[in-house]
């Protein structure tokens, strides 16, 4: 499974390069004389994850409908592989959890965070089979534990070990992505399994798993779009960035009052059960808000947290990938 897994994640970077390979190398034709930009001729490449949704979100709340420019969508399992393919030039904007931008930044890839989202802390969990011996945290001690590396479960698995009094080494960690974990908690190959929603819920309702614990008190909560440096550098593709994000923010407000119908859309268009992405829906409302100095601050904890644990090789300063040029159409938090 992770083999076929990593060959069709190949397979849809190599499909979205060779679409970035035919654009224009000489003037910009979505450029005009007098410097505005004509949106009809920009197509705005989007990383999407069945954890995530932006596709089924936006179809479904209406404003996938007339966009001004072309959307072109490539989808994948989770977050990390989304900012590879940023890196590379495949695709100029995705979604993705706190732990992703700091592998990439640890990894000096060309992206740039510019925009947050947080998230209920109750869909961001650490899950285990409902007759599991396992009822503290602290007892994870030894257990395998299934998690997808770089993305917020890590950081989420990694902070419940910290606050437990554990090191990372005092685990064994599975790094597997979220179809192989399910059926590898399902069969009793791991102990346990670091996930976010839906998955959570999947695991729930299909997996007879419970919540050992979720995030609340590990947490911030936050997720981010992040885009391409070369597609921040673009005057046509940062104008198309700019009016995508605002349909996000309202595609998420939408869905925060009519969770039933986002959740029916969502099955429809990922496949996943309608009562999981109801559960989901219902217990993570999205909250999009600006790049504010606490949001920095407190990724820049997630940053630290691995270099402390030896799982990133050194320092990165999260400042640096951070671009707060559309912090005007995002709310501040309250």
């Amino acid at each position: 499974m992770i083999r076929k897994f990593a060959l069709a994640t190949a397979f849809a970077l190599l499909a979205a390069l060779g679409a970035a390979c035919g654009s224009n190398t000489g003037p910009d034709p979505a450029v005009r004389a007098d410097g505005t930009v004509d949106l009809a001729q920009v197509t705005l490449r989007v990383g999407d994850q069945k954890g995530a949704g932006l596709q089924a979100l936006l179809a479904s709340s209406g404003e996938l409908a007339q966009t001004p420019y072309k959307l072109s969508w490539s989808q994948f399992a989770f977050g990390p592989p989304i900012l590879e393919a940023i890196n590379a030039g495949a695709v100029d904007v995705g979604g993705v959890g706190n732990a992703p931008p700091v592998f990439a930044a640890a990894a000096r890839s060309a992206i740039r965070i510019v925009g947050a989202y947080r998230l209920s802390l109750a869909g961001q969990a650490i899950v285990v089979p409902r007759d599991s011996p396992l009822r503290a945290p602290e007892q994870l001690r030894g257990k395998r534990i299934a998690v997808a590396k770089g993305s917020s479960a890590h950081q989420h698995l990694l902070a419940v070990l910290t606050r437990s009094g554990l090191k990372w080494s005092d685990i064994e960690a599975h790094y597997l992505q979220p179809a192989d974990a399910l059926a590898a908690l399902s069969t009793g190959r791991v102990d346990a399994w670091a996930i976010w929603d839906p998955y959570t819920a999947q695991a729930e309702q299909r997996a007879d798993a419970r919540i050992l614990v979720d995030g609340k008190g590990y947490v911030h909560g936050d997720s981010f779009y992040v885009a391409g440096a070369k597609t921040l550098t673009n005057k046509a593709s940062a104008a198309a960035l700019r009016d995508f994000l605002a349909r996000v923010q309202r595609a998420h407000a939408w869905a925060n009052d009519h969770p039933e119908q986002w959740a029916r859309t969502y099955a429809d268009l990922t496949g996943l059960p309608y009562e999981v992405t109801l559960a989901a829906a219902r217990r993570d409302p999205v909250r999009d808000h600006s790049l504010d100095p606490d949001t920095v601050a407190a990724e820049q904890e997630v940053a630290d947290s691995f270099t402390a644990a030896g799982l990133i090789p050194g320092r990165v300063d999260m400042t640096a990938v951070t671009d707060t040029r559309f912090n005007d159409i995002f709310p501040g938090l309250s």
